[in-house]
């Protein structure tokens, strides 16, 4: 065996490694927790799971958070009847949630239906330094938010077989269609919408809901063009009630 083919043969046999080496780590599908404050919600959480009692879970980030907030009263109207539960932490990204799922929510649990959106901050925090990460500069393309979005949902379905999942597309941003924030979670919503089987995992994307005509998100809906208000949260309610009403029977 010649030199030159036992160099090509090296280069061959190493070039996999390398580039797997190379490739760039998906923060969105790496569990991960946050502050003491953060994980004081994430243990209230368990004891909701340890109860038992909640057949309806709205799972997320500040915006699924809200419904004790601006969304306080459309939640007491629509979804305390249906003892639902709110698992929501403002600036959660999808590696949050499987870090949640991985210690103890859900545990103890056997909800009907679950309520999931969450992605939007995988958009938003691009560009950042994030402390959770040791100060990291945070990245996550639509690929890789889709990725996390599924990892969430594969992981779900382990924790409780029984459950139905309802996947919401994550909600418009920005002021209008030529914001880069709201095309990304458009191209992620694209991808994520794909995961529904129609059977244990339902898709709906209820973005129009809350949009004008040529794509312009109203201040009177979202007054910081990415948090709802009051009547966000009962545009929200009425857009989803009839299919959770459906999937809860």
């Amino acid at each position: 065996m010649n030199s030159i083919f036992q160099l090509s043969l090296a280069i061959f046999l190493t070039a996999p490694l390398i580039l797997r080496a190379e490739q760039p780590k998906n923060f969105a599908t790496s569990p991960v927790p946050r502050d003491a404050g953060w994980m004081k919600r994430h243990e209230s959480f368990n004891v909701i799971s340890k109860q038992g009692e909640a057949p309806l879970v709205f799972l997320g980030d500040s915006i699924t958070q809200g419904w004790s907030g601006k969304g306080k009263a459309s939640w007491e109207k629509h979804f305390a009847p249906m003892k639902a539960a709110n698992f929501g932490i403002g600036g959660d990204r999808t590696e949050h949630v499987l870090w949640r799922l991985q210690n103890g929510n859900y545990d103890g649990l056997k909800p009907k239906l679950t309520v999931l959106m969450i992605g939007t901050n995988n958009t938003g925090h691009q560009g950042r330094p994030q402390a959770e990460l040791n100060g990291a500069i945070y990245q996550s393309t639509a690929e890789q938010t889709a990725e996390g979005v599924s990892a969430i949902i594969k992981l779900l379905r382990e924790k409780q077989p029984q459950m139905k999942i309802l996947l919401l597309g994550i909600f418009p941003r920005g002021a209008d269609a030529n914001d880069d924030k709201r095309k990304q979670n458009i191209a992620t919503n694209a991808i994520i919408s794909k995961l529904a089987d129609g059977q244990s995992v339902h898709y709906m994307d209820i973005s129009e809901t809350f949009l004008q005509s040529a794509g312009i998100l109203p201040k009177e809906i979202m007054p910081d063009l990415l948090h709802l208000n009051e009547a966000g949260y009962e545009k929200w309610s009425q857009a989803i009630l009839p299919k959770v009403t459906d999937l809860m029977k």
